[in-house]
């Protein structure tokens, strides 16, 4: 899983706040940009400039200088989507869609970013990177997620009507939540709330009368 010393994306809430996701991989990051069905209203990939947005933000170090065609722009939301019904099928331990499967592996196959070193010891990408390129990395990046010691981790928020899916890397394995500044602190909102709301049957004692008439 391709990785940063600053990892995680900045994403708005329906409420307008923002706050700092993590998935834990650079596969997943690429599921924040929309998706199939009921996501596609989430869709931010629509030109050259959109995709290369996207890598900027995202968890690659340094940030490819990439030339984007429209093409690799429409094979990046084929992808993606690809990838987000495999991540589901594997959720649900069900078997992976054939047609899906066979698109992470046809771009798994392409030639990926490759990196190089300055004169000065600083991190690169050889070449000319190209949409191609990143999106084999994206790929390559999702079967070694699928396929490595942290495929049990894969999860969704545990939040009421959040599906972000996120690789749980804590040496505990408790994840529960797409971030804590968003649902997890929705969550402790709520319980405080409702217990605040439940009666405190043990707390209601009697005033004690007085013996002086008054």
């Amino acid at each position: 899983m391709a990785s940063s010393a600053t990892t995680g994306l900045t994403l708005r809430s329906r409420t307008g706040a923002t706050y700092r996701f993590d998935p834990g991989a650079l596969c997943l990051e690429l599921l924040t940009t929309g998706g199939p069905g009921p996501y596609r209203r989430y869709e931010v990939l629509f030109e050259p400039a959109d995709l290369a947005a996207w890598a900027e933000r995202s968890r690659l170090t340094p940030t490819p200088a990439l030339q984007v065609s429209k093409a690799e722009v429409t094979n990046a939301r084929n992808l993606r989507d690809a990838l987000f019904q495999v991540v589901i099928a594997h959720l649900h331990s069900d078997p992976y869609p054939p047609d899906d499967l066979g698109t992470l592996n046809k771009a798994a196959a392409r030639p990926a970013l490759a990196p190089g070193i300055t004169p000065d010891g600083e991190r690169q990408w050889a070449g000319t990177p190209k949409g191609t390129h990143l999106l084999a990395t994206v790929a390559r990046d999702a079967i070694d997620l699928l396929t490595g010691p942290f495929a049990h981790r894969i999860r969704t928020c545990a939040g009421d009507n959040c599906q972000l899916v996120y690789v749980d890397t804590s040496r505990p394995g408790r994840r529960r939540w797409c971030s804590m500044e968003h649902c997890g602190n929705l969550h402790k909102v709520r319980a405080s709330r409702a217990r605040q709301s439940e009666p405190d049957h043990g707390s209601s004692k009697a005033c004690p009368s007085s013996d002086d008439g008054s």
